[in-house]
């Protein structure tokens, strides 16, 4: 009996060992970043995705035609609306990224994406991949960057998530070898890790920032967590003036709560399921996960959202038009860094803290007694 378990165990491994092979090779070919400067054309695909997503989407859009607005008029910038990202398309299809969306998006050089539904058990959908893993293997987005900052707290963080591989690269492809035994599988690879690493450190280098510090698990999983560790100290070679410092998952998520020690952060570089784990937790320190953007870069696509959820309920109650958009816009202020409208993205920024911070003249609280996510979007346009 127990033969015939370790037989269909082993023939399931083998299967995923040749498609993480096969990956890793894949992952070296690309070499340099898309140059956004020598762009005829810059085209920013806007996905709405799921429940509040279309809603605080068009928030998010509306922000960047009014801030593109020349550029777009004069052909360089084409915003493109991407439908067809939506749990019941997805459901329809069978597939976290139905083939046609998929073609759209990879016609675009960066994409404004609104949350997606992920199915889970006692959901009324089959059991899909998410979209946003999906996304991020199709376009191998392997740096889910995602900064946090509370000035008046000392908070000045941004976390470089590594976000292809850890816990996540094969999260849906684990193995019950039996009713008594279970497998999932991390994956780790020189590449995947080098490039992250790579990108942290030339963050650090490029803000004036002289600290970088890698969170693993290396004392207890020591062979992935062991190898991530080992590669970003060798990156930190190459970066001399850069002090770098390492930390365990549990103690990290500690240290970020103590008010002496958490101003010491500012670059922390970790893999996907510590960095997913994490920058929830530090999002909290600037008003809540609603309150955070996200990046999503590669060398040749990168993806920009919001770091929550789809809200089912806020749609089922009827109030996604009182959904808060902040988090959006601050994935806008981070595309908008990304390909090269630094002025744009720092006013931006500003107007947004302006609102959300100091005046507070217009307030969302996500029910009709606040502002719609639409007021909240003119109200930060009158102050850029």
């Amino acid at each position: 009996m127990f033969e015939q378990e370790k037989k269909r165990a082993l023939e399931h491994f083998e299967k995923l060992l040749d498609e993480q092979l096969a990956r890793a090779e894949r992952i070296k070919a690309t070499k340099e970043f898309v140059d956004y400067a020598n762009l005829d054309r810059l085209v920013i695909g806007v996905c709405g995705g799921d429940g509040i997503g279309p809603y605080i989407s068009q928030v998010s859009k509306d922000m960047l035609e009014h801030l593109l607005k020349e550029e777009i008029e004069a052909g360089k910038v084409e915003l493109r609306e991407i439908n067809g990202l939506t749990i019941e398309n997805r459901a329809a299809c069978g597939k976290a990224i139905p083939d046609d969306v998929l073609a759209e998006l990879k016609e675009c050089h960066v994409i404004l994406k609104g949350p997606t539904t992920t199915p889970r058990q006692g959901d009324p959908w089959p059991n899909i991949e998410s979209a946003n893993v999906a996304m991020r293997k199709e376009l191998d987005l392997f740096a889910n960057m995602r900064p946090v900052k509370v000035p008046d707290q000392g908070i000045d963080w941004v976390f470089f998530r590594e976000n292809t591989e850890g816990g996540y690269a094969v999260g849906s492809k684990g193995i019950n070898v039996n009713d008594d035994l279970a497998f999932d599988f991390v994956v780790t690879t020189t590449e995947g890790t080098e490039r992250i690493a790579k990108l942290a450190f030339e963050y650090a280098k490029n803000n004036g920032i002289n600290r970088v510090d890698i969170v693993t698990k290396a004392n207890v999983i020591k062979t992935t967590d062991g190898k991530f560790l080992n590669i970003c100290k060798e990156i930190a070679k190459d970066y001399p003036n850069i002090a770098v410092d390492d930390w365990y998952i549990d103690i990290m998520t500690a240290k970020l709560v103590d008010e002496k020690r958490r101003r010491d952060f500012r670059v922390m570089v970790l893999p996907n399921l510590y960095g997913d784990i994490l920058t929830d937790e530090a999002a909290e320190f600037q008003g809540g996960v609603g309150t955070a953007g996200s990046a999503n870069i590669g060398k040749r696509y990168a993806m920009f959202e919001a770091i929550h959820g789809s809200a089912p309920r806020m749609v089922s109650e009827g109030r996604a038009q009182y959904a808060d958009p902040c988090s959006m816009l601050r994935a806008v202020v981070m595309l908008l860094r990304h390909i090269g409208r630094t002025d744009k993205a720092e006013a931006l920024e500003k107007a947004m803290d302006i609102c959300c911070y100091e005046e507070k003249a217009v307030v969302i609280t996500g029910r009709p007694d606040g502002a719609t996510g639409k007021e909240f979007g003119e109200y930060i346009k009158s102050k850029l």
